[in-house]
């Protein structure tokens, strides 16, 4: 009898892979290719969509090839992606028009308070179930939409078609210009900004908002369910799924249930809690997002929390610092002391995430003195994962009301077996790690096996679950609340730092964040051209000139802050 397999595609941020599983769920191949990232800009970051595809020719084929594997012998394919990262290609050509804009780019920065006077973080919130940052996809198509009149003139003449990672593979694989299907699930659209979370359909008000044609947009099929059959590099496997990395990562670890969570650690750090069939609202700085969906059934929604840069300051410290001569070299170096001797590194490169969600944002290092050697910097990196996940869990804590007992883990950071203690020690609860690592592609064969009715239940992906390791708590609590009342005081810091430029607009229109010793305060800021926060308060005349402020006048009282500019009703024309 002829055995028959279901197979992964993970495409990710540095790299895509396809891995082939047998029917006990055990993997039987691997192919994998890494791609390249463009920083053009500092906070832009960028991929070659044609670069990813040419890698996806490679490794479907190279799979199958490693294993002996013929193609009418795959009854599924799962279709897995980074998130929000975003394409713009021309359907008769397709060719993309700009390089893929990265969920990690930052570069709508200075369009989020433009946005926020047409739509507010609020409404974006009760929308999409997400706020309103350059993380997602919505301002990065704006951006793209609005940063070259071509490209704009274009995708409203139904010249062009947008969509995440998700949508350039499918329609590439199912024929591309030669009749490609345009889709996308809703786990994935659930991301842009765009979708309306409890409808699961585009958004009238959101697009409009983001400038974004309806007619470019992909069609939100299920997440699991038959999409359509392949055509290049190899005709006829069936597509039988599709989902956005991180809700395949919760699949994968068999979070089926309400109340089941994880964190993933790669490039970012992502941890999801499963809130069942109602999305839950977090009023703790959390977005909702959508687990999975399946034809005739009611949508799951999680809750989840993001930090954007994990295992991506591991690789800075190699590639940009030349710290350590691997990646895996950090827990090395890290181990050897211990602690990270008071120096403190906030890894905001584009902004601060969950819960913060603060724009303009910046990385810094505090804490460093003669004695801090390269070994307490490797030590420190590895405490900035730790302390963000910590303040996920707090929020995630106090929207779900119940607190977390454990915390589920995978990704390539968990092999670093130090990270794992000191996540378990700043969290005080025990970190758990399963036999399988790289949930997101066994979650992504999951979804395609159900889809393709190659497994009947979920009963097979719960009894595959088999823990790997365990670390347990041995940070006492006056050590744990004490470095995570420095860790709030770097954070502080930071925020303090990239406003010197940036305005933050978590809260609607004309507000902005000021950060002083005892916390951070909201401003109101100037309508029109200035930008500078003052000591005290900010401009609230319409002029066209900097801020200056004048010294307080008597014992106690407060520094006045005078416009310097000339008022909009003076101004000539």
């Amino acid at each position: 009898m002829t055995e028959s397999y279901v197979a992964a595609l993970d495409q990710g941020t540095t790299s895509t892979r396809c891995m082939l599983f047998g029917r006990d769920g055990r993997m039987v191949a691997l192919s994998q290719q890494a791609h390249r990232r463009f920083f053009p800009r500092p906070g832009w970051v960028e991929h070659d969509a044609m670069e990813i595809w040419e890698t996806v020719r490679r490794v479907l084929p190279q799979a199958l090839s490693d294993a002996g594997v013929q193609p009418a012998q795959v009854v599924g394919l799962g279709i897995t992606n980074q998130r929000e990262t975003v394409v713009v290609w021309d359907r008769r050509t397709g060719r993309p028009v700009h390089n893929a804009i990265v969920w990690q780019d930052s570069r709508t920065d200075e369009l989020l308070p433009t946005i926020a006077e047409e739509i507010s973080d609020e409404q974006i919130h009760d929308l999409s179930g997400l706020r309103l940052a350059s993380y997602f996809s919505g301002p990065k198509l704006r951006w793209l939409l609005e940063h070259d009149d071509s490209i704009r003139s274009r995708a409203e003449a139904g010249e062009l078609l947008v969509g995440t990672m998700d949508s350039w593979l499918v329609w590439n694989l199912t024929g591309g210009v030669h009749g490609g299907l345009h889709v996308t699930d809703a786990t994935n659209a659930s991301r842009t900004m765009l979708m309306n979370i409890e409808t699961l359909a585009w958004d009238a008000r959101l697009t409009a908002a983001m400038r974004v044609p309806r007619a470019a947009l992909p069609e939100i099929r299920p997440s699991i369910g038959l999409v359509g059959h392949t055509v290049d590099p190899i005709g006829g496997i069936p597509i039988t799924a599709i989902m956005g990395d991180q809700q395949a990562s919760l699949f994968g670890q068999a979070g089926f249930d309400p109340g089941a969570a994880k964190c993933t650690f790669g490039t970012g750090g992502f941890l999801l809690l499963n809130t069942g069939t109602e999305p839950l609202r977090s009023r703790h700085g959390l977005v909702t997002t959508v687990a999975q969906t399946t034809a005739g059934e009611p949508p799951v929604y999680a809750l989840e929390g993001s930090i954007a840069v994990a295992g991506a300051l591991v690789q800075w410290c190699h590639d940009n610092l030349g710290l350590i001569r691997s990646p895996a070299e950090i827990e090395t170096l890290a181990r050897t002391v211990d602690d990270a001797g008071g120096c403190i590194v906030v890894p905001a490169f584009t902004g601060m995430y969950s819960p913060h969600w603060v724009s303009g944002t910046r990385g810094l290092m505090v804490g460093v003195s003669s004695y801090v050697t390269k070994a307490h910097i490797c030590r420190a990196v590895l405490d900035a994962t730790a302390w963000q996940i910590r303040e996920i869990v707090d929020a995630m804590n106090a929207d779900a009301e119940v607190p977390l007992t454990h915390l589920a883990v995978d990704g390539g950071m968990t092999a670093d077996n130090l990270l794992m203690q000191i996540i378990a020690d700043v969290l005080a609860v025990p970190v758990v790690r399963p036999m399988v690592a790289e949930t997101v592609s066994l979650g992504a064969a999951y979804a395609a096996g159900l889809g393709a009715g190659f497994w009947p239940d979920h009963s097979m992906f719960r009894r595959n679950w088999h823990r790997a390791a365990e670390w347990h708590p041995m940070m006492s609590d006056s050590a744990r609340e004490a470095g995570m009342a420095d860790w709030r005081r770097a954070v502080r810091l930071a925020i303090a730092w990239g406003n010197r430029r940036t305005t933050d607009v978590r809260h609607g229109r004309g507000r902005r964040t000021v950060v002083t010793p005892s916390g951070t305060r909201h401003r109101p800021a100037c309508p029109r051209t200035c930008r500078r926060a003052t000591r005290i308060r900010s401009c609230r005349r319409r002029c066209c000139g900097p801020f200056r402020a004048t010294p307080g006048s008597g014992r106690g009282r407060p520094a006045r802050t005078r416009c310097a500019g000339t008022p909009w009703s003076r101004r000539a024309g």
